[in-house]
């Protein structure tokens, strides 16, 4: 198994904070769930569930929406040998300042996305 990411990239924090202010960020999440969460006995992906049931209501407070949530199915360009993860979430926030805003909110429910994966990636992109 790989190493576990999941902790905060400073320097990639850094390059997002450049980012112009007008433009539109999007957040590629690649997730790979755990096979089960002892704490609770629920599955990674019935776990990641409850995750978006209790963020949803910090995504209403900022300018961001899902605008993908799938299961990748086949490599067609790329390495063929190495497994894909569970799914891919791509939400686009109207800034770079509404991704922060989210950030900021002591009670957003990190330790619960934290605790259904086994491995994750936040990638920023921008079109």
């Amino acid at each position: 198994m790989s190493e576990n990411h999941q902790e905060i990239n400073k320097e990639g924090l850094a390059v997002l904070s450049t980012f112009d202010e007008n433009s539109p960020v999007f957040m590629m999440n690649y997730l790979n769930y755990k096979e089960e969460v002892l704490s609770t006995g629920k599955t990674g992906k019935e776990t990641y569930k409850d995750y978006m049931k209790a963020a949803f209501p910090f995504f209403e407070k900022i300018a961001a929406e899902i605008i993908f949530k799938g299961k990748p199915i086949t490599t067609i360009i790329g390495p063929t040998e190495e497994k894909l993860w569970d799914e891919v979430l791509i939400v686009k926030y109207a800034n770079k300042n509404e991704f922060f805003k989210l950030m900021q909110f002591q009670e957003y429910p990190r330790e619960l996305r934290v605790s259904a994966l086994s491995d994750s990636r936040l990638i920023f992109c921008k079109l």
